[in-house]
């Protein structure tokens, strides 16, 4: 399914979402390092190969990667991967990530609702995420949008001020 671009407007913001294209990885690659720099709450490093997980999610069925922007500039993005192994190609797993400068303008609800909207149109049944426990207000946004708490990886992670858990989530679309 090909994404077609969206507008949005919040609190005198505007911005797009579209998907991501080869051109992005430079600017994508940038935004990661600033975004891990302002918050524990992922797990990785900064270094990742944007344009080669494009390139390689583009032409993916069960794959999608979509970002948003505002004045051109990215923002934040959502990135869900699938699989074509037949035990497993019905879920996917997702991250999506936001400039904190950008928090609380319902970029990352509007791009959590796209995926999930291409998730059920594309026949995906099950949406899977891991959120750190001390990230409420991703929990809650979860939830209102359809995910329930199904584990959780105790002292899954070790930050700065200790070892915290794991929440593991999904979303069952019973349609599908």
């Amino acid at each position: 399914m090909t994404f077609k671009p969206k507008s949005f407007s919040c609190k005198d913001l505007n911005f797009k979402i579209r998907a991501a294209v080869e051109t992005d990885g430079k600017h994508l690659s940038e935004l990661r390092v600033i975004v891990d720099r302002e918050t524990e709450n992922f797990d990785r490093e900064s270094g990742e190969d944007f344009i080669n997980i494009i390139l390689t999610e583009t032409n993916d069925s069960n794959s999608l990667f979509l970002v948003a922007d505002v004045d051109d500039k990215i923002v934040g993005f959502i990135r869900a991967k699938g699989n074509n192994l037949k035990r497993t190609s019905h879920r996917i797993e997702f991250g999506v990530a936001v400039l904190k400068e950008f928090w609380g303008y319902s970029i990352g609800k509007n791009l959590l609702t796209e995926m999930i909207n291409w998730a059920d149109s594309s026949g995906i049944r099950k949406i899977s995420l891991q959120v750190l426990e001390t990230n409420q207000k991703a929990i809650k946004l979860y939830k209102s949008l359809g995910f329930k708490i199904e584990g959780v990886l105790k002292e899954d992670k070790q930050l700065t001020n200790g070892y915290y858990n794991t929440i593991l989530m999904g979303r069952i679309n019973t349609d599908n």
